[in-house]
């Protein structure tokens, strides 16, 4: 069973593949996979290309007046790679479901040989399944979320023409952030790792006519290798210590390195400290923490489908999971689980400034994922496991549903993404406008919503810490509540409520259709029931049994959680409701405020709506100075240096010689007759000397 759930995606991405090979070929027979397309055809891109752009978007017209484009599949292709990638997923995430009772509750945890993969010296490496508590809520993640996108997209992406394509870079995506949640080892759990950055930046640039497109699909590959390295070196240390990857032998050696020092770069630092930073620099990467958060709000320049499932299934999970996989080696690195507290904590309030500013409704979602990513770090940092991975199953649910539900309302007022040109929604599409406000309650942690249950439980563990940063980190989570809550319902407040501000696109607006529709009713309902239901294995007395050794939690957290001071329990719920009323005030009763507001407090409004700047700083630190390395490498050395006085100087020498060689063949018999009189006057000459000399 394992088997199937983890390799039907492998399947449908093959399949989808094919049929999209041989639906292109089949509309150029002659192979060639670059054909002309009429205006109408060009129109019908630059629709597709303004998904998640809205009006006015440059990328969206470079798309529609380029006329070459490789080779459309034919229109037979589209539903089979659709139905065929759907229906895998959905009997992976029913199979899902299966393996958590079987697993999490019967206890019948597995490891599954497959195959030898690498063995070189000492590093011996196969590939193996690992199935206990964790993994299977991964699975049930993973694939449920995911088989939902699938089912979405066949609605959302209905007129694109690549869809074989879509189709089958996210049954791709699945597939990759199945092997790692699936891994034994490090190495196994790497090559995850760097399927789903692949992955990322495949559907990223699935429009990759457009040069936004191209450019967010650089950006998250580029800034996601900067926190892979880091991994990698973690891997590297982890084996030069124990002399193993696999997780089996790493756990039971880890408590042996405790007090032992590595030679790093000279310095003698604390060995199991230096790999869990090492390791988790990889998580700041792929979960998108601060400092190396940048490439997420990019990342919207994919069909909105992808951002779902980026941000509530697979890739920014990675990191997550795989601190709570690596929790023996954490628990014994307090100064890395503080660190760990510290960057969470400073990412869960910073994207929630953010958000309060932005007006690209996809955006608003993108930061709201970051700062709860911050979150279920600062649980880890706790050392309360079951504590964020439980955060990571309700948000999955939640987020998907506000991203697919954004992708609804972009749907349903042609492509338009700016919530300042929206308003009075509610009444043209009141289904969506339902199940954005069940996102939107479990988001900000509404009593009996599942974000309720995941999100205080969080702050009770920051509190109830004994880390060097708990006060830091529980101050700015009950702050970022209050934070989330505001901007969350500015986006409610300005999107359905009011008076239109675009009557033309509001006047045409009506609900998705059903393929669409259906997938985000499921996920309303897991906004609602993924909370209480599950409280008690992930939170209350049942963790113990429930997780067992999958995870090596903080012995006390949970005891010392119970025994907060009650008058901080409602200090989480306080804050959301005073976000709510004050975002009700600013947008409902008092619209004049913010724009008061704005122009009262410029320089933060400016700080906060371009990012902190951090975009602008990387820029001067990094990007400036490595292009102009890079430009004069390539003028003065290669150019000047290297191929002046190499290829190029030897071939200018070659040439200069036959130029004036060529000028002695002048085609006048008189000057090689001359030529040759002063040939014969030489010889005569050295013949008449040399002769004389002997």
């Amino acid at each position: 069973m394992i088997q199937a759930i983890v390799f039907l995606p492998l399947l449908g991405a093959i399949l989808a593949g094919i049929i999209a090979v041989i639906g292109a070929r089949e509309r150029c027979p002659s192979g060639d996979t670059v054909e002309h397309h009429d205006d109408a055809h060009g129109d019908a891109h630059a629709f597709h290309a303004q998904d998640d752009h809205g009006a006015g978007d440059h990328g969206a017209d470079d798309h529609a007046h380029d006329d070459h484009h490789v080779s459309e599949p034919a229109a037979w292709a589209s539903r089979p790679a659709e139905l065929i990638t759907t229906g895998l997923l959905f009997v992976c995430a029913a199979l899902s479901w299966f393996t958590l009772v079987d697993v999490g509750f019967l206890h019948h945890d597995a490891r599954i040989q497959l195959f030898p993969w690498i063995f070189s010296g000492d590093l011996q490496v196969s590939w193996a399944l690992r199935v206990d508590t964790l993994t299977a809520v991964m699975l049930v993640v993973v694939n449920t979320v995911s088989s939902l996108v699938h089912l979405y997209s066949i609605g959302y992406m209905d007129e694109d023409p690549y869809r074989p394509r879509f189709f089958g870079y996210l049954s791709l995506f699945t597939f990759a952030m199945l092997m790692l949640v699936t891994a034994d080892n490090l190495v196994q759990m790497f090559f995850g790792w760097e399927g789903v950055g692949l992955a990322s930046y495949l559907l990223i640039g699935f429009w990759y006519q457009k040069p936004s497109a191209n450019a967010a699909a650089i950006k998250a590959f580029i800034v996601n290798r900067v926190g892979d390295f880091g991994f990698a070196l973690g891997i590297f240390a982890v084996f030069a210590l124990i002399g193993s990857t696999d997780f089996e032998t790493i756990f039971s050696g880890a408590p042996g390195l405790v007090g032992k020092t590595i030679d790093f770069f000279g310095w003698q630092v604390d060995a199991l400290t230096l790999a869990c930073l090492l390791l988790f620099m990889g998580a700041m990467g792929k979960s998108a923490q601060f400092l190396l958060h940048t490439w997420l709000p990019d990342a919207m320049e994919g069909p909105t489908p992808v951002s779902a499932l980026i941000h509530a299934a697979t890739m920014v999970t990675a990191g997550v999971f795989m601190v709570a996989r690596l929790s023996p080696l954490f628990e014994l690195a307090p100064t890395a689980q503080a660190f760990v507290m510290f960057i969470g904590a400073t990412t869960a309030f910073f994207a929630a400034t953010i958000g309060l500013v932005q007006n690209d409704i996809k955006r608003i979602v993108a930061y709201s994922t970051c700062s709860q990513l911050g979150y279920m770090f600062v649980a880890m940092g706790a050392g309360a496991y079951s504590v964020g991975m439980f955060h990571l199953f309700t948000h999955a649910f939640f987020k998907a549903l506000l991203f697919l539900g954004s992708g609804s309302v972009i749907y349903a007022m042609h492509h338009e993404q700016d919530i300042r040109n929206m308003g009075g929604l509610w009444r043209k599409i009141p289904y969506t406008f339902a199940v954005m406000c069940i996102g939107t309650l479990a988001l900000t942690g509404f009593p009996m919503f599942a974000g309720y249950f995941s999100k205080d439980a969080i702050i009770e563990s920051a509190y109830a810490s004994h880390n060097p940063f708990a006060a830091y980190a529980y101050i700015l989570t009950v702050a970022a509540a209050g934070l989330t809550s505001f901007y969350s319902w500015r986006l409610i407040f300005k999107t359905f409520f009011g008076e239109p501000h675009d009557r033309e696109h509001y006047e045409a607006a009506h609900e998705s259709p059903l393929w669409m529709l259906v997938p985000i009713g499921v996920l309303a309902a897991g906004s609602i029931f993924s909370g209480f239901p599950f409280r008690e294995i992930f939170v209350g007395h049942g963790v113990e049994d429930f997780f067992r050794e999958s995870v090596k939690m903080n012995p006390h957290i949970l005891e010392d959680m119970e025994q907060m001071p009650a008058w901080l329990g409602p200090l989480p719920t306080l804050m959301m409701v005073v976000g709510f009323l004050i975002a009700y005030l600013f947008y409902i009763r008092r619209p004049y405020l913010p724009v008061e507001l704005a122009e009262q407090q410029p320089l933060l409004y400016n700080f906060l709506l371009n990012k902190w700047y951090f975009d602008e700083l990387y820029d001067l630190i990094f990007v400036r100075p490595a292009k102009w390395i890079g430009y004069t490498l390539w003028r003065k050395g290669d150019g000047w240096l290297i191929d002046g006085f190499g290829p190029d100087g030897v071939s200018a020498r070659v040439l200069d010689i036959t130029r004036n060689v060529v000028k002695i063949q002048t085609g006048y018999l008189y000057h090689y007759a001359f030529a040759m009189l002063i040939g014969a006057a030489g010889l005569i000459t050295w013949f008449m000397f040399g002769l004389g000399a002997q």
